[in-house]
């Protein structure tokens, strides 16, 4: 649509005052318009719609006349002229977007063209004045007098007289003579009607501003005047004004037209002159029209409602006499004489009154005339209201009748009639709700009797009630006798709504009971209780012959049995008074009902009980609280008590409901020979109570003797002997601490109650007890009186099972109490001191929860287990604390559940918290990329062995046993040996410098403190600390010959002598397992280890210390395995010629158990003060007779020897003992040696086993790598080896042995090799060492990264030089100044955001075929802020480059794959890779670090980064660890500032440069680095 144009400024031929007032010189219609004639795009749409309407009219009107196939071809022109046509003006639409640059280039030109027009015109009349106008211009004459008097005067008066005369009109009269006429007018008016005739219907009038008007209510209004004051002058009407409407058929329209009010005024005018009574005719005139006009709306409202709403036979006009009478019947239904119908007619001998209504059969004149001054005298006429109040009075009447007919045959009963229309309500029972009443109404449509329940619409027993009251009326009584019980029944299925019982009428019998009550036809009702399916309480209902409309209720207890048909045999227990019939699942369900029993309520006794007290001479639907004084007035009653509750049998069902599982359970208690006090009321009847006497003994429960002796026939002998065998592993109850325990218990109470949640019956058991043994600081523990809840489910009906469920948590009480009864005696001794080490939390006779800790915060709860037939313990921590004991639940319960003793738990849970909390802090988490890159492997898994022996793996690789002693120490070695043969445990592999690097946190002063005097003298044997401390033996008690590690000195089992310790051999034959200071011989024929009958009868045996002769090792004692210090023994030898086990855990100052720092400053060791070490014995001293061996030559020994024999692989075999504190030194995170590496803390232990492990991976890739060759090491745990003209070593740090480093060196050219090779410089060797000791070699550990680093070592010098470039700015980006757009990182691991060419944590630096694959990593370096102010990384881009570098053609380029989408920064990155190539060609110099400078120097970040592909992510810079792969996170998390020092600037790198070092600038070394 061309768009509306804008206002122009106005011509100036169009300006007021420019030729002559106004006048043109264009033409008309073209001054600003447009150049050409346009079209506004509505009405050419509205033209567009008329056509294809047209079109489709006429197609539509000749179609029909055509053969199908010419319908077609019409309906296609059709179709395509009307999409032609449309699609112009969908093209003309789209143009009329633009349409307004056309626009306003139009009226730029129609504006032009006008004011070159305005310049023409005004030159030519310009010319045409000067030529023709002005030549013959003369002055007038002017006129001087007229002038003179308009200048002098201001006025001019010498006007022609004729013009006022016939132009100016003469002046109208004033407002007050207005008022004056108007007033005599008024008066005169005023005189005719008090001299004139007057009817009384025209009484009502007004006079005002000259006129008189009459009103006449319901028809009409008229206005009239005279026109002068003459008695002859006739009347002048002025106004008519019919007043008769119709509301309901005439929409608000006038019924009368305006042509039929014309000739009215006309015809009634003509009358008024010269007619002495005027104003009578006037009425006359206007009333007849006016009540034949009220006919006709009465008339067409009644033809209307017939057609639209009401039928022939609820409404038909009879007759109608237009301006006479409308007669109109209905109730035509109804069978009467005369028929019911009503006339409106006007009155014969009157014609002044109103139209009137009459009655067949007649109503009172009362009623006859409120219906029609309701109908017809009324605003609305209506003859719908007139036919609804006469049938709302002829409704009453009827219903009146009615009410007379039902009072002669119910006495005293409160009949209400009232409503709208009128409803009669007859109450049926006493109290009656009046939603339960009986609602009789007339049909307003046929005069029918209709009668409901509202309550119970559904009722089948209204509708017969209904045909009763419309006909012969003799069956009522009987009908509401019927309707009584039915409702009765319905209140009985509400009350019930709420219990768990179900109302039904009838039961399906196979057989009709022979009891009189069960017959049919009798009034009763069959309740069936949910809980109870054999139980069936009938209630029988009965009316009362003095008041029929009041109930009585009468109960009988049945029990039923279920049966499938007449030949099932029914088990006579189910005519017992208390009973459930268990009856065998069987394929056809059983479906019928037989009853078995009968048992009549006395209904009184019933309903008063203890508590209870229903009055049975008062109504059933009342209950009084306490007696006859107590009782509330009857309202309240009623408000309390609704009239649909029967209070009666509510109580009777709650009652059968709540007593029968009592009774079910007092019979079931009384089977298992359980005493009681029967079923009891508590006081003030707040519920129902079963006492229980006594509980019998755990494990000696025993049946009725019946049951008993007929268990025992079908069972035999052998239950007995496996109950004997099962329960030999129970506690043994002592008599005097069951006969505490029966002092305590009070009560025993089993109750019922309903749970809030899931509304199911539960029991609950009560036991109150006195006190307990042991206080404990709970709140509520506090007094003398103990309560234990226990609940149990009453959804199964087995009640046996329940009475099993309360002796098991019997059982708990007792078991438990066994334990404490003895644990408070000891804890009451002072010289135990076992309150210092933990407190008692909670004891409730179900649970005893201590706790222990430094600040008693981590908690240990004890409680007996049924299902496992033993004690359970459940480990807590504490608010600021850890509860690492969760790891050895299972040990320490077995523990328990053999010796019976909190006192030993509690020592050992003291002793343990301090190493086990230490050992819970090492990580646990799986990590991806050790041994295969998608295969997780676990940092760190705790197993227990038992009470006092862990093994600690690391990454399933290595293995530490660790034995936990007293006086505060713990024992380390390595797993990988064996303790019972010579060789290496197959799933783990020996930690080499173990022992080494444990010497440097041993406090020797702490392992002298740890032990006793006399053992400096008799060491204990091997066999003692070994098994005894950590072994099964140590969880047998005494009789496994030691005790618990944790138990003092003065606790401490008695030592022999001749323990194995001494320096002979022990005889090989096995010992007596009654002497248990024999010591067993540890010859590898000897079945079992030390201690004899050690390790027998216990079920979960140590994995790594076999208990029995069936494991696959045999246990030779504590041998110590091959090594060049301790050659292989003879079979006949006990200890090996090297240090024995016994050797080194009982003299500290062997070099094989510390190197002795207190004397040896070793860097980074451990600064304690310790006690000068004493003389120990030799490493090659034999095994004499001699008792300590000290002093001699052998007495010192030589350093460099137990330096060496520290690095030994076999020398963590050896147990090393630490302290408590010292293992949390070890354990505990803690910053990384190197302040260079930037990592997150990690325990030493952790650092030191993953600097191994990679030690250990480097070899293996030496070994398989063919382009590494090892050599020879004199020093152990160095790994060497060489390259293409490089020699590295691989050394741990010995300060505090955490870091691996590399040490490179230059192997001397060979002389007869020219030219000679290229040589790295010795700044380049250091960057390599420092990148293997800051990327490579440091957390976290990952073995790929040693592949990347061995390959980039194995390339050529040249190639090499500028990896190390890339090294060097990595490891300081400040080197590339401010030219440099990104930093670098090289990549030793496949991150998982690169592009997918190599696995994910694979080597990613992949030689083959003369080419070089790898990663590197960039991020944008972010714009600083300003001088001194730390960069922003956080939202800094980074990218993950594959790069490709041809050896041959020395082309460096990005690695792509066919089909991969990269970013728009990838592809910028490659393109810039790319003529880098092309332009920067060299042949004699290494293109690969200039190429990847130019790219960190030029590549450009996009504006919008969109978002990449799902293989190439573009996110923040990477961590540490994170997407790189090296571990160390220098660039992306935290880089050094920038800070000014020297640039890189690349010179010029053309071809005439050779290759080597001084082409382009180095890079300085580190300065951090070592020197």
């Amino acid at each position: 649509m061309a768009p509306t144009p804008l206002p122009l400024p106005l011509p100036l031929e169009q300006m007021p005052g420019v030729g002559g007032g106004g006048g043109g010189y264009l033409p008309a219609g073209q001054e600003g318009g447009p150049r050409i004639n346009t079209m506004s795009l509505s009405v050419l749409i509205d033209f567009i719609i008329q056509r294809t309407y047209h079109e489709l009219t006429v197609l539509a009107e000749l179609l029909p006349r055509k053969t199908d196939m010419e319908r077609k071809v019409e309906i296609y022109n059709y179709a395509a002229r009307t999409r032609h046509l449309f699609t112009r003006l969908n093209a003309l639409v789209k143009w009329g977007n633009s349409v307004s640059k056309v626009d306003k280039s139009s009226q730029i030109m129609s504006f032009l063209d006008k004011q070159n027009m305005l310049f023409v015109e005004t030159a030519d009349m310009l010319a045409r004045m000067s030529r023709e106008t002005l030549v013959r211009a003369r002055l007038p004459n002017f006129h001087i007098p007229a002038a003179v008097e308009v200048l002098t005067t201001g006025t001019y008066n010498r006007l022609p007289t004729c013009i006022r005369e016939r132009i100016v009109p003469a002046d109208a009269i004033t407002p007050a003579e207005k008022r004056q006429t108007l007033l005599r007018l008024n008066q005169v008016i005023q005189h005719r009607l008090v001299t004139g005739k007057l009817l009384p219907q025209m009484r009502e009038f007004r006079i005002k501003n000259g006129r008189v008007t009459f009103e006449v209510k319901h028809e009409f209004s008229v206005a009239l005047t005279v026109m002068g004051d003459s008695p002859t002058v006739p009347w002048r009407l002025l106004d008519i004004d019919v007043l008769v409407e119709d509301k309901e058929t005439g929409d608000g329209k006038s019924l009368v037209h305006p042509l039929q009010v014309n000739y009215i005024h006309q015809l009634i005018q003509a009358r008024l002159v010269e007619n002495p009574n005027a104003l009578s005719e006037v009425y006359n005139c206007l009333h007849y029209f006016c009540q034949s006009l009220q006919l006709e709306v009465l008339y067409t409202q009644t033809l209307r409602l017939n057609y639209e709403r009401l039928d022939d036979n609820n409404i038909t006009p009879e007759e109608y006499i237009p301006g006479v009478k409308l007669t109109v019947s209905y109730w035509r239904d109804l069978k009467s004489e005369l028929g019911y119908r009503l006339t409106v007619q006007s009155d014969p001998s009157e014609i002044g009154r109103p139209l009137a209504v009459v009655h067949v059969p007649s109503l009172g004149a009362k009623e006859s005339a409120e219906v029609a001054d309701r109908a017809v005298r009324s605003e609305h006429l209506s003859m719908e209201r007139l036919i609804v109040h006469t049938v709302y009075i002829r409704s009453v009447s009827r219903l009146s009748d009615l009410k007379l007919e039902f009072q002669a045959f119910l006495k005293d009963v409160d009949f209400n009639l009232q409503g709208t229309p009128a409803i009669l309500t007859v109450p049926v029972l006493s109290p009656c709700l009046r939603a339960e009443q009986i609602h009789i109404t007339i049909d307003t449509h046929t005069g029918m009797f209709r009668c409901h329940v509202p309550k119970h619409l559904d009722c089948p027993i209204t509708e017969e009630m209904q045909d009763c009251l419309n006909g012969d009326r003799g069956k009522l009584p009987a009908l509401l006798s019927e309707l009584r019980f039915w409702i009765t029944h319905r209140r009985c299925e509400k009350t019930l709504q709420h219990l768990p019982a179900t109302a039904t009428e009838t039961l399906p019998f196979l057989a009709q009971p022979e009891q009189e009550l069960l017959q049919q036809g009798r009034h009763k009702i069959y309740v069936k209780l949910h809980r109870h399916p054999n139980i069936v309480l009938v209630v029988q209902l009965k009316e009362k012959t003095t008041m029929p409309n009041e109930m009585e209720y009468t109960f009988h207890l049945g029990f039923v049995a279920y049966q499938k048909d007449e030949a099932d045999v029914i088990d006579d227990s189910a005519k017992q008074l208390v009973s459930v019939v268990s009856q065998p699942p069987s394929d056809i369900p059983k479906c019928y009902t037989k009853l078995m029993r009968l048992i009549e309520f006395d209904t009184f006794v019933a309903t008063h009980g203890p508590g209870t007290e229903v009055d049975a001479e008062v109504s059933p639907h009342k209950r009084k609280s306490n007696g006859d004084l107590l009782a509330p007035p009857a309202k309240q009653q009623k408000t309390i008590f609704p009239a649909y509750f029967i209070p009666e049998l509510a109580h009777v069902v709650a009652m059968c409901d709540e007593k029968i599982p009592f009774m079910n359970l007092a019979q079931t208690l009384s089977k298992h020979n359980i005493p009681h006090s029967g079923l009891q009321v508590e006081a003030n009847a707040t519920s129902l109570v079963l006492k229980i006497l006594a509980l019998p003994q755990p494990g000696k429960t025993v049946f009725a003797t019946g049951q008993a002796q007929q268990q025992q026939q079908q069972q035999g002998g052998a239950q007995g002997e496996m109950k004997a065998s099962g329960s030999s592993g129970l506690p043994k109850i002592e008599p005097h601490v069951w006969d505490d325990l029966m002092r305590r218990v009070l009560s025993i109470s089993v109750r019922s109650q309903t749970n809030k949640n899931s509304q199911v019956r539960i029991w609950v058991v009560e036991f109150v007890f006195y006190s307990t043994p042991l206080q404990s600081s709970h709140q509520k523990e506090q007094g003398s009186r103990r309560t234990v809840y226990l609940t149990y489910e009453q959804a199964n009906h087995d009640f046996s099972k329940t009475v099993e469920d309360l002796l098991n948590d019997w059982s708990k009480i007792v078991y438990l109490y066994t334990l404490v009864h003895d644990f408070a005696e000891q804890l009451r001794n002072k010289r135990l001191s076992l309150c210092d080490m933990l407190v008692v939390k909670s004891y409730s006779y179900m649970n005893l929860l201590l706790g222990y800790g430094p600040k008693k915060e981590v908690s240990c709860n004890i409680y007996w287990s049924v299902q496992s037939h033993g004690f359970r313990l459940t480990f807590v921590g504490g608010m600021s604390a850890v509860n690492a004991h969760s790891m050895m639940r299972d040990q320490l319960a077995q523990h328990l559940n053999q010796q019976h003793s909190l006192t030993q738990i509690a020592q050992i849970l003291h002793e343990t918290y301090s190493p086990m909390s230490s050992i819970a802090k090492l990580p646990v988490l799986p990590f991806l990329g050790i041994p295969r890159p998608q295969v997780p492997v676990l940092s760190f898994c705790m197993l227990a062995q038992s009470p006092c022996l862990m093994r600690l793996t690391y990454q399933a690789v290595y293995c530490l046993e660790l034995r936990f002693r007293a006086n505060r120490l713990v024992s380390i070695r390595d797993g990988a040996s064996s303790r019972f043969e010579r060789n290496v445990v197959e799933e783990f592999t020996p930690i080499q410098g173990l022992k080494a690097f444990l010497s440097k946190y041993v406090d020797e002063s702490a392992a002298y403190r740890g032990r006793a005097p006399h053992e400096d003298d008799n060491p204990l044997s091997p066999m003692g600390l070994e098994d005894n401390f950590g072994g099964p033996s140590s969880v047998t008690g005494v009789s496994a010959g030691g005790s618990s590690p944790f138990l003092s000195t003065g606790m401490r089992g008695p030592q022999s002598p001749r323990d194995s310790g001494l320096r002979f051999p022990a005889p090989h034959t096995p010992p007596s397992s009654s002497n248990p200071h024999t010591p067993a011989s540890p010859h590898p024929s000897a079945g079992g280890a030390g201690g004899g009958s050690g390790a027998q009868g216990h079920g979960n045996f140590n994995l790594t210390s076999p208990p029995a002769p069936h494991m696959p090792h045999p246990s030779p004692s504590g041998l110590m395995p091959s090594s060049p210090l301790n050659p292989q023994p003879s079979p006949h030898m006990v200890h090996s010629p090297g240090p024995n086990t016994l050797y080194m855990q009982s003299h500290q100052d062997s070099p094989f158990t510390a190197m002795s720092p207190a004397n040896n400053n070793w860097p980074g060791s451990p600064s304690m003060p310790r006690p000068s070490p004493r003389p120990g014995q030799s490493p090659e001293h034999k095994s004499t007779g001699g008792g300590s061996g000290a002093g001699g030559a052998a007495g010192v020994v030589d350093r460099g020897v137990a330096r060496g024999t520290l690095n030994r692989p076999w020398a963590g075999a050896v147990p090393t003992l630490l302290t408590h504190e010292a293992l949390e030194t070890l354990c505990r995170p803690s910053p990384h040696p190197n302040k260079d590496i930037n990592v997150p803390d990690m325990s030493p232990l952790e650092r030191f086993l993953g600097c191994v492990y990679m030690r250990r991976q480097l070899h293996r890739n030496i070994q398989s790598e063919e382009t590494l060759t090892a050599l020879n090491s004199t020093e152990p745990g160095v790994v060497l080896f060489k390259v293409d003209g490089l020699q590295c070593q691989v050394v741990l740090n010995q300060m505090h042995m955490q870091t691996l480093h590399l040490k490179i060196s230059q192997l001397p050219p060979m002389p007869d090799k020219l030219p000679p090779p290229f040589q790295l410089s010795p700044d380049d060797l250091l960057v390599i060492e420092q990148y293997f000791d800051t990327r490579v070699a440091s957390p976290p550990y990952r073995p790929n990264s040693l592949h990347s680093i061995c390959r980039l070592l194995n390339l050529p010098a040249q190639v090499l030089k500028d990896f190390v470039q890339i090294m060097r700015l990595e490891l300081k980006p400040e080197l590339g100044g401010d030219q440099l757009k990104w930093t670098v990182q090289m990549c030793m691991r496949m991150p998982p955001s690169a592009v997918p060419i190599v696995p994910c944590g694979n080597a990613c630096v992949v030689l083959g075929r003369m080419k070089i694959l790898f990663f590197l990593q960039i991020t944008r370096i972010p714009y600083g802020a300003g001088v001194g102010v730390a960069k922003d990384w956080k939202d800094s881009p980074s990218l993950v480059l594959p790069i490709v570098y041809d050896i041959q053609t020395n082309v460096t380029q990005m690695a792509e794959r066919n089909g991969q989408v990269n970013s728009p920064t990838m592809t910028a990155a490659s393109t810039l890779l790319r003529r880098f190539a092309e332009f920067n060609a060299q042949q004699n110099q290494c293109t690969l670090f200039p190429a990847i400078s130019d790219l960190l120097t030029n590549l450009q970040l996009a504006t919008e980064m969109p978002q990449p592909p799902p293989n190439q992510s573009i996110g923040p810079p990477v961590g540490v660890g994170v997407g790189v792969g090296v571990g160390v996170g220098v660039v992306g998390s935290s880089p050094n500032p920038m800070m000014p020092m020297q640039q890189l600037q690349p010179q010029q790198v053309g071809p005439q440069g050779p290759v080597g070092p001084g082409v382009y600038p180095q890079m300085g070394p580190n300065p951090g680095g070592p020197q």
